[in-house]
């Protein structure tokens, strides 16, 4: 399918219609979780319950929409009044659904796009590549999330380390949130993304978080540790990354026609960040995705150093419209 080349002076528009930022989280109204607003940033802790989402959470999200705010929801979604709101928070931290007039709730644009039309089973691994990246661009549901994936650069962590990192970066931004809502927070972090000896031995819809498909952490053998999987993603393919990389350049650098190999790989929030990859396999995909977008991407290399640069912008859901067209045939 033929990607959607745009005139460069469209490109801040791009994602307009995929926007979180809602009444709700521009007024710091609490519906279900802890807000919290800073000059430039919303971050938002808690309002998950202490449960990670589950296989078919997004889904009854996305169907069960009409009655997430009701009492009809324990009997119409088949679980109790603190998963209802759990479902409710994980369907809005994924930015499957979002928040419109200060209270509505209704599906999104990707929302839809995803659960009611290309994949709504999550039966394709690049689906939970794609939430994943969704969740972590969204401080205002998941600032946990979004802080770790984005802002600690070390390859090793405990959750007492996180614990610090997280209350550190509190402090010093004036954000007011208990250490013990962080706890909570790590916690359920943590069972997002390791599953637990428990979960692995049960069926994949029962307890189990999806995202621990994509095996970005992974414990250490004292049983309390933690690393990052840095290097290759198999399952991550060219499209899901090229998405993630031009919604990322419309995010911090929409002026700028240029960006260094260093700030695709360790720039903050940068694909390379989100998705843990090493030089090599970020270069692998920078090169396979000049010629997928017909040199609109290009990877060059001036005095020895690695540059991308953007001849033309590229609509980034085209990247996924061309993906889930080839998916589903």
């Amino acid at each position: 399918m033929q990607l959607n080349i745009i005139p460069k002076h469209q490109g801040a528009l791009l994602f307009q219609s995929l926007s979180v930022c809602t009444k709700e989280t521009e007024m710091g109204v609490d519906l279900g979780q802890f807000m919290i607003l800073s000059e430039h940033n919303r971050f938002g802790f808690g309002g998950h319950e202490t449960f990670p989402f589950r296989y078919g959470w997004l889904k009854k999200a996305v169907d069960g929409i009409q009655v997430l705010g009701d009492d009809r929801a324990i009997v119409e979604l088949g679980v109790g009044k603190n998963m209802v709101r759990s479902i409710r928070h994980w369907g809005l931290a994924t930015q499957m659904l979002r928040v419109r007039n200060g209270r509505q709730l209704e599906v999104s644009e990707i929302g839809r796009l995803l659960m009611q039309k290309w994949d709504p089973y999550l039966e394709d691994p690049a689906s939970m590549w794609l939430i994943h990246w969704l969740l972590i661009y969204n401080p205002a549901r998941a600032a946990v999330w979004h802080l770790v994936f984005t802002s600690y650069t070390k390859p090793e962590f405990t959750k007492g380390l996180l614990v610090e990192f997280l209350s550190d970066y509190a402090a010093r931004h004036g954000l007011k949130v208990k250490e013990s809502t962080v706890s909570r927070d790590v916690d359920c972090f943590i069972r997002s993304y390791v599953a637990s000896r428990s979960d692995r031995e049960l069926l994949e819809d029962s307890f189990g978080c999806p995202l621990a498909e994509l095996a970005l952490i992974q414990p250490l053998r004292d049983g309390e540790g933690f690393r990052f999987a840095i290097g290759p993603k198999p399952t991550l393919p060219l499209e899901i990354f090229g998405y993630s990389l031009f919604d990322y350049l419309e995010r911090v650098a929409p002026t700028r026609q240029t960006l260094s190999l260093s700030e695709c790989l360790y720039g903050q929030g940068s694909p390379g960040q989100v998705f843990k990859l090493d030089e090599n396999s970020l270069i692998e995909y920078l090169e396979a995705l000049q010629e997928y977008t017909e040199g609109a991407a290009l990877l060059d290399e001036t005095a020895g150093l690695k540059q991308l640069y953007c001849r033309r912008k590229v609509a980034p859901l085209s990247f996924l419209d061309a993906y889930y067209a080839g998916w589903r045939t």
